[in-house]
């Protein structure tokens, strides 16, 4: 057998990051942006922060959320790769 060729652009495999681990993480620490930076999404989870820190921990509640739907739905890497369960 031979190994497919590798196409750019084109996400190939399952992350090695948890959902388990970033749900968690975006419960307890979601306003921190704590799971979007573990999945590799910093663009998400400096803006979570920022959220955050303007409404004076308000935006706090978007971590949660987010944590919540990525335990139920799953998500995504920072590379497009589905997350492990």
């Amino acid at each position: 057998m031979t190994t497919p060729p590798y196409q750019p652009g084109y996400p190939t495999g399952v992350s090695d990051k948890s959902k388990v681990v970033a749900g968690i993480l975006g419960i307890v620490l979601g306003g921190f942006g704590a799971g979007r930076f573990y999945m590799g999404d910093t663009k998400t989870g400096v803006l979570q922060l920022v959220v955050t820190l303007v409404t004076c921990g308000l935006g706090g509640i978007w971590g949660v959320i987010d944590g919540i739907l990525i335990l139920v739905n799953g998500g995504v890497d920072g590379q497009g790769r589905p997350l492990r369960d």
